[in-house]
Formats: structure tokens, C-alpha cells, sequence
């Protein structure tokens, strides 16, 4: 079992932040390792929400579909796939912290096949790149770039 979590603190609104970042469109600009993401039936997002995923991970392609199955606008999102090498969770947390937001990305899953194999080095692995993930929403969305 993996289960890693990590968390930042950003100088944005809650409503900013979880805005960006509950958007699927917006994936392939904060996430280092998303090359691709499709969102199925076009907005809003929601429980059932379907997004097809294309990103690269211990160099490998990969492709996956999450689910929305949990969404509390400016609050909490989680997502699930069953599907691929390594079914996954992912949540995001926000709140407010002060007039910034506090953010938590978390990643649980049961690696399987080659995945299981890489199993012990997953988690210190996905931590890193979840870190520089999150640092790289706080850049964009502090510099404005998130805006344009």
C-alpha cells in the first residue's frame, strides 16, 4: 500500500486556489508528470466527472481515467481510478489559512504487476514529485500566471 501525503501553503483565496486546481484542464500546467488531460462531457465538474488522464511515471507511459467521487466545491475533492497498473486515490484539501489557503494533495493506492514490484521506492518517489507538484501551483498561482 502507498500512501503519501503533502501539503503548502499558498497566498491566494481558497475559492482561487481550489478553482485552479479542482480544474482538470489545468493539470498538465502544475503537474510535472500529466502530459494530457480530457475532461468527458465538458464542465462543470462534479461527482461522476470522468477526466482521461496521458502522463509518465518511472518512464513509463501511462493512461487512466478518475472519477470525481467526492466534490465539496472550495473544500474537497476526491478523485479514483481502477484502472491500470496502479489503482489510485488522490484528494485535495483546502483551507483557509489566514488570507492564504493551505493545501493537501494526497495519493493512496495498491500498486499492482510492474508497480508492485517498484512498490518500495514508489512512495519516496511520488513524494518528491508531489512536492515540486504543489511548489509549482504556489509559483503560478502567487505570480499571477494562473490569470492569464
Amino acid at each position: 500500500m502507498v500512501d503519501v501525503k503533502c501539503e503548502i501553503v499558498i497566498q491566494r483565496p481558497r475559492a482561487a486556489v481550489a478553482g485552479f486546481a479542482a480544474d482538470p484542464n489545468n493539470a498538465p500546467t502544475w503537474y510535472a508528470n500529466i502530459g494530457s488531460a480530457v475532461h468527458r462531457g465538458g464542465p462543470p465538474v462534479g461527482v461522476g466527472t470522468l477526466v482521461d488522464f496521458g502522463a509518465r511515471f518511472l518512464g513509463r507511459e501511462l493512461k487512466y481515467t478518475y472519477e470525481f467521487v467526492e466534490w465539496v466545491p472550495g473544500s474537497r475533492l476526491v478523485m479514483r481510478t481502477a484502472q491500470g497498473p496502479f489503482p489510485m486515490q488522490t484528494t485535495y484539501t483546502w483551507s483557509d489559512e489566514g488570507s492564504a489557503t493551505r493545501m493537501v494533495l494526497a495519493n493512496t493506492g495498491e500498486p499492482a504487476g510492474f508497480s508492485k514490484v517498484a512498490g518500495f521506492l514508489m512512495a519516496p518517489m511520488m513524494r518528491r514529485a508531489m512536492g515540486k507538484d504543489l511548489r509549482k501551483l504556489k509559483e503560478l498561482l502567487e505570480s499571477g500566471a494562473a490569470d492569464r
